[in-house]
Protein backbone atom coordinates (compact mmCIF):
# COMPACT_ATOMS: atom_id res chain seq x y z
CA UNK A 1 0.00 0.00 0.00
CA UNK A 2 1.34 3.58 -0.78
CA UNK A 3 1.79 6.47 1.91
CA UNK A 4 2.31 9.99 2.06
CA UNK A 5 5.85 10.03 4.39
CA UNK A 6 3.40 12.85 5.77
CA UNK A 7 1.74 10.25 7.23
CA UNK A 8 4.79 8.19 9.10
CA UNK A 9 5.61 11.48 10.10
CA UNK A 10 4.64 11.77 14.29
CA UNK A 11 4.18 7.90 14.40
CA UNK A 12 6.28 6.44 17.53
CA UNK A 13 8.71 4.05 17.78
CA UNK A 14 8.45 1.41 20.24
CA UNK A 15 11.70 -0.84 21.36
CA UNK A 16 11.05 -4.31 23.12
CA UNK A 17 11.55 -2.04 26.42
CA UNK A 18 9.58 0.56 25.75
CA UNK A 19 9.20 4.03 23.64
CA UNK A 20 12.22 5.27 21.69
CA UNK A 21 10.31 8.42 20.54
CA UNK A 22 8.63 9.75 17.16
CA UNK A 23 9.51 9.87 13.53
CA UNK A 24 10.44 13.43 12.82
CA UNK A 25 12.23 13.29 9.16
CA UNK A 26 13.33 10.21 6.40
CA UNK A 27 16.96 9.88 4.89
CA UNK A 28 16.57 7.95 1.54
CA UNK A 29 18.57 7.38 -1.12
CA UNK A 30 18.25 9.65 -4.40
CA UNK A 31 19.34 6.91 -7.13
CA UNK A 32 17.84 3.84 -5.65
CA UNK A 33 14.89 5.80 -4.35
CA UNK A 34 14.71 3.50 -0.90
CA UNK A 35 14.03 5.23 2.57
CA UNK A 36 17.46 4.04 4.37
CA UNK A 37 16.80 6.05 7.85
CA UNK A 38 14.03 7.29 10.29
CA UNK A 39 15.20 10.52 12.15
CA UNK A 40 13.83 9.88 15.78
CA UNK A 41 13.01 12.39 17.80
CA UNK A 42 14.25 10.93 21.20
CA UNK A 43 12.14 13.40 23.35
CA UNK A 44 13.80 13.92 26.85
CA UNK A 45 15.30 10.96 27.92
CA UNK A 46 18.48 10.87 26.21
CA UNK A 47 21.35 14.23 25.96
CA UNK A 48 20.72 14.25 22.34
CA UNK A 49 17.99 15.57 20.41
CA UNK A 50 17.10 12.58 17.59
CA UNK A 51 18.49 9.22 16.48
CA UNK A 52 18.94 7.35 13.16
CA UNK A 53 17.07 4.23 13.18
CA UNK A 54 17.68 2.11 9.50
CA UNK A 55 14.29 0.90 8.49
CA UNK A 56 15.82 -2.72 8.54
CA UNK A 57 15.08 -2.04 12.39
CA UNK A 58 11.40 -1.89 12.18
CA UNK A 59 8.43 -4.37 11.67
CA UNK A 60 5.65 -3.13 9.24
CA UNK A 61 3.78 0.02 11.06
CA UNK A 62 0.40 0.18 12.88
CA UNK A 63 -1.49 2.36 10.81
CA UNK A 64 -4.33 2.84 13.21
CA UNK A 65 -2.14 2.46 16.43
CA UNK A 66 0.30 5.04 14.87
CA UNK A 67 3.51 2.61 16.14
CA UNK A 68 6.30 0.96 14.42
CA UNK A 69 8.03 -2.04 16.66
CA UNK A 70 11.65 -1.94 16.28
CA UNK A 71 13.92 -4.60 16.95
CA UNK A 72 15.93 -2.61 19.54
CA UNK A 73 16.40 -2.38 23.44
CA UNK A 74 16.58 1.06 24.50
CA UNK A 75 19.97 0.71 26.27
CA UNK A 76 21.09 0.07 22.60
CA UNK A 77 20.16 3.40 21.24
CA UNK A 78 21.11 4.97 24.37
CA UNK A 79 24.70 3.65 23.78
CA UNK A 80 24.51 4.00 19.80
CA UNK A 81 26.65 5.96 17.98
CA UNK A 82 26.20 9.39 17.85
CA UNK A 83 24.94 11.08 14.63
CA UNK A 84 24.18 14.62 13.94
CA UNK A 85 20.75 14.11 12.20
CA UNK A 86 20.94 17.38 10.86
CA UNK A 87 24.38 17.58 8.75
CA UNK A 88 24.91 15.04 6.12
CA UNK A 89 25.54 11.59 7.36
CA UNK A 90 29.51 10.10 6.31
CA UNK A 91 30.10 6.67 5.42
CA UNK A 92 31.92 6.13 8.10
CA UNK A 93 29.22 7.06 10.57
CA UNK A 94 27.12 4.70 8.69
CA UNK A 95 29.37 1.79 8.91
CA UNK A 96 29.88 2.60 12.79
CA UNK A 97 25.89 2.27 13.31
CA UNK A 98 25.74 -0.40 10.96
CA UNK A 99 28.85 -2.89 12.86
CA UNK A 100 27.23 -1.62 16.38
CA UNK A 101 23.41 -2.54 15.98
CA UNK A 102 24.51 -5.22 13.02
CA UNK A 103 22.14 -3.88 10.18
CA UNK A 104 22.52 -4.87 7.18
CA UNK A 105 24.80 -3.03 4.23
CA UNK A 106 23.27 -1.30 1.53
CA UNK A 107 26.33 0.96 -0.26
CA UNK A 108 28.16 -2.22 -1.95
CA UNK A 109 28.74 -1.78 -5.44
CA UNK A 110 26.35 1.63 -5.58
CA UNK A 111 27.51 4.97 -4.17
CA UNK A 112 30.30 3.55 -2.39
CA UNK A 113 31.44 0.76 -5.11
CA UNK A 114 35.21 0.85 -3.53
CA UNK A 115 33.51 -1.38 -0.43
CA UNK A 116 32.19 -4.88 -0.51
CA UNK A 117 28.84 -5.61 0.81
CA UNK A 118 28.03 -6.17 4.28
CA UNK A 119 32.00 -5.97 5.55
CA UNK A 120 33.52 -2.91 7.69
CA UNK A 121 36.98 -2.14 6.63
CA UNK A 122 39.71 -2.93 9.44
CA UNK A 123 41.83 -0.49 11.10
CA UNK A 124 42.94 2.79 8.91
CA UNK A 125 40.94 1.98 6.00
CA UNK A 126 37.57 2.03 8.33
CA UNK A 127 39.14 5.62 9.23
CA UNK A 128 39.80 7.57 6.08
CA UNK A 129 36.31 6.96 4.58
CA UNK A 130 34.89 10.03 6.00
CA UNK A 131 33.44 11.63 2.82
CA UNK A 132 29.78 12.18 3.17
CA UNK A 133 27.38 9.89 1.17
CA UNK A 134 26.04 12.43 -2.05
CA UNK A 135 22.73 10.47 -2.54
CA UNK A 136 21.33 10.15 1.13
CA UNK A 137 18.98 12.31 1.29
CA UNK A 138 16.66 14.71 3.83
CA UNK A 139 13.20 14.29 3.03
CA UNK A 140 12.52 17.92 5.31
CA UNK A 141 15.08 19.64 3.35
CA UNK A 142 14.47 18.34 -0.01
CA UNK A 143 10.63 19.02 0.00
CA UNK A 144 10.14 22.39 -1.37
CA UNK A 145 12.79 22.06 -4.41
CA UNK A 146 11.49 22.91 -7.92
CA UNK A 147 10.93 20.30 -9.95
CA UNK A 148 12.01 21.36 -13.54
CA UNK A 149 11.51 19.20 -17.14
CA UNK A 150 13.29 20.46 -19.89
CA UNK A 151 14.17 23.88 -19.29
CA UNK A 152 10.68 24.66 -17.94
CA UNK A 153 9.49 24.94 -14.32
CA UNK A 154 6.71 22.22 -13.43
CA UNK A 155 5.95 22.96 -9.92
CA UNK A 156 6.99 22.37 -5.99
CA UNK A 157 8.12 19.30 -4.78
CA UNK A 158 5.83 18.50 -1.69
CA UNK A 159 5.30 15.76 -0.26
CA UNK A 160 6.61 11.97 -0.83
CA UNK A 161 4.64 8.63 -1.55
CA UNK A 162 6.23 5.39 -0.32
CA UNK A 163 5.15 1.81 -0.87
CA UNK A 164 5.30 0.98 3.39
CA UNK A 165 6.44 -3.20 2.42
CA UNK A 166 9.53 -2.09 0.52
CA UNK A 167 9.91 1.30 1.38
CA UNK A 168 10.50 2.64 -1.64
CA UNK A 169 9.47 5.74 -2.52
CA UNK A 170 7.39 5.70 -6.15
CA UNK A 171 6.24 9.27 -6.38
CA UNK A 172 7.05 12.89 -5.87
CA UNK A 173 3.78 14.50 -4.56
CA UNK A 174 4.50 17.91 -6.81
CA UNK A 175 2.06 21.15 -6.77
CA UNK A 176 1.63 23.12 -9.88
CA UNK A 177 0.34 26.35 -10.72
CA UNK A 178 -0.11 29.09 -8.84
CA UNK A 179 -1.88 29.60 -5.21
CA UNK A 180 -5.35 30.50 -6.80
CA UNK A 181 -5.01 27.49 -9.01
CA UNK A 182 -2.84 24.80 -7.86
CA UNK A 183 -3.49 21.05 -8.27
CA UNK A 184 -1.12 18.08 -7.44
CA UNK A 185 0.08 16.36 -10.07
CA UNK A 186 1.78 12.37 -9.16
CA UNK A 187 5.94 12.31 -10.54
CA UNK A 188 7.24 9.05 -10.66
CA UNK A 189 10.91 8.49 -9.15
CA UNK A 190 12.08 6.68 -12.82
CA UNK A 191 11.49 10.26 -14.76
CA UNK A 192 13.96 11.92 -11.76
CA UNK A 193 17.36 12.41 -13.89
CA UNK A 194 19.11 14.77 -11.17
CA UNK A 195 19.14 16.83 -7.89
CA UNK A 196 20.35 20.03 -6.90
CA UNK A 197 21.43 20.84 -3.30
CA UNK A 198 22.78 24.31 -4.70
CA UNK A 199 19.88 25.26 -6.69
CA UNK A 200 17.34 23.64 -4.10
CA UNK A 201 15.64 21.71 -7.51
CA UNK A 202 14.56 18.36 -8.70
CA UNK A 203 15.33 17.62 -12.86
CA UNK A 204 13.50 15.65 -14.48
CA UNK A 205 14.51 13.69 -17.86
CA UNK A 206 12.00 14.28 -20.97
CA UNK A 207 9.14 13.28 -18.22
CA UNK A 208 5.97 14.98 -20.84
CA UNK A 209 7.08 12.54 -23.64
CA UNK A 210 6.88 9.31 -20.61
CA UNK A 211 3.54 10.59 -19.17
Amino acid sequence: MLHSLEDVAGVSVIATDGEIGKVRNFLFDDQTWKLRYFVVDVGTWLSRKAVLISVSAVDQPDWEGKTFHAHLTKEQVRHSPDVDSTKPVSLQEEIAMNKYFGWPAYWGGGAYGELPAASVPPGRDYLVHTKENPHLRSAEQVAGYTVWDEGSEVGRLEHFIVDEVSWHIGYLDVKTGDWLHSRSMLVPTRWVKSMSWAERRVNLKHARKEA
